[in-house]
Formats: C-alpha cells, sequence, structure tokens
C-alpha cells in the first residue's frame, strides 16, 4: 500500500492512501469502492492500537493499509457510522481477519450485516490505546448516524461520516430529517466547535468547520431539496 505524507485531505479513488501526523495519533484516509468512500485507520503512536471507521469496501485494501508483520498496528476497534451498505460492504471480512471490537449507534446497528459488540450513544467515549473519541450522534442521513471527535493538541478533529461534507449537510430523505441534521449540527457541532476544527468526511475532499459556518444561513434559506 503506497502512503502519501503530504496530507492534503484528498484521495483518489483506487489511489494511494495519505497519512497525517499528530503528536499522539496518526490518521490514515484511504478511498475504496465505486462510491469514493472514506475508510479512516487511526493508530494511537504511544500504544501502536489502531480503531477502523468504517470498513466501506475493498476488505484486501484495508488489510493491507493495516499491514503485516511485527511493525503492524493492533486493529482493536472498528466504528460504523451509519447502515447504508456503501459503508459497510468489508466489515464481514475484515472483521473475520482481524477480530475487532465492533461498535455502532443501536438505532442503526439491527440494519449491519453482522452483529455489534458495543452500542454508543450520543456523549459516549470509545477508547482505543491512549486516545478518546467522543461520539457525536446527528439525526437526519440516518436516524442512527455517528460522528466521532478527536480533541488534538493543535484543534479538533472531527469524522463527520455522511453528515456533513464541504458545501453542506448530508443527504436526506426528507424536510424533517433535513431539519433534524441541520439542528443536530448546529447545536452538537458548530455551537460547540472552533473554525479550525478539521473535517473528515463519509465521501470525497477533507474541509473545516470555518470554512462551512458562513453557508449556514444559505443552507436554511435552501431547506430540504428531494434528490430521489
Amino acid at each position: 500500500m503506497d502512503v502519501l505524507d503530504n496530507y492534503s485531505g484528498h484521495t483518489d479513488p483506487g489511489g494511494p492512501a495519505a497519512r497525517r501526523e499528530l503528536d499522539a495519533l496518526t490518521i490514515t484516509k484511504l478511498s475504496v469502492g465505486p462510491m469514493d468512500n472514506n475508510a479512516f485507520l487511526l493508530v494511537c503512536r504511544a500504544t501502536g492500537e489502531a480503531l477502523l471507521l468504517d470498513a466501506a469496501n475493498d476488505a484486501e485494501r484495508l488489510a493491507d493499509l493495516i499491514g503485516s508483520g511485527a511493525a503492524r498496528p493492533e486493529l482493536r476497534t472498528l466504528v460504523t457510522s451509519h447502515r447504508h451498505a456503501d459503508h459497510w460492504q468489508a466489515l464481514g471480512a475484515v472483521a473475520g481477519m482481524f477480530q475487532p471490537h465492533l461498535i455502532a449507534h443501536p438505532i442503526d446497528a439491527p440494519e449491519l450485516p453482522i452483529p455489534m459488540d458495543e452500542l454508543v450513544e450520543h456523549g459516549d467515549v470509545v477508547r482505543f490505546g491512549r486516545i478518546e473519541l467522543e461520539v457525536i450522534h446527528l439525526r437526519g442521513h440516518t436516524q442512527g448516524s455517528i460522528a466521532l471527535l478527536y480533541r488534538g493538541s493543535d484543534h479538533p478533529h472531527l469524522f463527520s461520516a455522511d453528515s456533513l461534507f464541504p458545501g453542506g449537510p448530508g443527504r436526506t430523505w426528507s424536510e424533517p430529517d433535513f431539519w433534524s441534521l441541520v439542528a443536530d449540527l448546529e447545536a452538537r457541532v458548530f455551537d460547540v466547535l472552533p473554525d479550525d476544527t478539521w473535517v473528515y468526511p463519509g465521501h470525497g475532499d477533507d474541509t473545516t468547520l470555518g470554512k462551512e459556518r458562513p453557508s449556514i444561513p444559505d443552507w436554511k434559506a435552501r431547506g430540504w431539496v428531494d434528490e430521489s
């Protein structure tokens, strides 16, 4: 697996992974599958324990990303952000290969292809090695969608899955779901986190809260758009 060390927030489908090194954590982003899904491998630098967010597709590429031999991190935890099938196509295979602790929100967990080991709610903490990730429940894209927040020494890092992208909230399928997602993004993300929060979405390029915050009035003015 080729891994680029000049992290920009962009990866190409089928291309190399991109790694970002923080004081206590490394974040490696890989685009997998035909829908340009982002999978994120987080490794605690102190212990070598790892967490994978969304085993979306391409199980063999994900295994290659994790690596082999003595230097391979120990994949202890696998979090699935929500129930949509493009985010768990490789879940069963990766779970079979590495036997990690499986985590999801209780609303979406019954729709996943294998049982979860732990169900998490808004405000819970996911731990691996010496790293703590805060669970943020964002209702709208699905009712059980979760984001993960790492409060780094540089700035916060938010893994938003399909709830927030460059340009606005993730897709919703009804007007109530749209307003639910906007309300949660405001109350649980924009109202409590600073502009330099780095956002890692479930597809495509990264962004920051500072880039997205000025557009909130436009999102509300546009309202829900039926994309079906």
